[in-house]
């Protein structure tokens, strides 16, 4: 699968601002940006779906199975683009 320079350097640049990001994201943000990376830099998921008592686990296996199929380059373009909103979102003021 070919990946556009341009979109992995765009890509690298979205991880690098994702960090501080996290810290004021909600917890379904960050699983969605935890399954997006996955899915965009190993693929499919192949491992078993964790045991019910790791709640945390099973949430990220979940989030990452419903990406199931998604080609490398969509699932970085989502990734981009949903670290974008968030930028934009912390860049702007809250409205009441």
């Amino acid at each position: 699968m070919y990946i556009s320079t341009a979109l992995q350097v765009a890509f690298d640049q979205a991880v690098a601002d994702a960090g501080p990001l996290l810290q004021s994201s909600h917890h379904a943000t960050a699983l969605s940006l935890y399954a997006l990376y996955q899915q965009a830099t190993l693929g499919d998921l192949s491992e078993a779906r964790p045991g019910f008592g790791d709640f945390a686990a099973r949430a990220r296996w979940d989030a990452w199975q419903a990406l199931q199929g998604t080609p490398s380059s969509l699932a970085m373009q989502d990734y981009v683009e949903l670290v974008a909103s968030l930028k934009a979102a912390h860049r702007s003021p809250a409205t009441g």
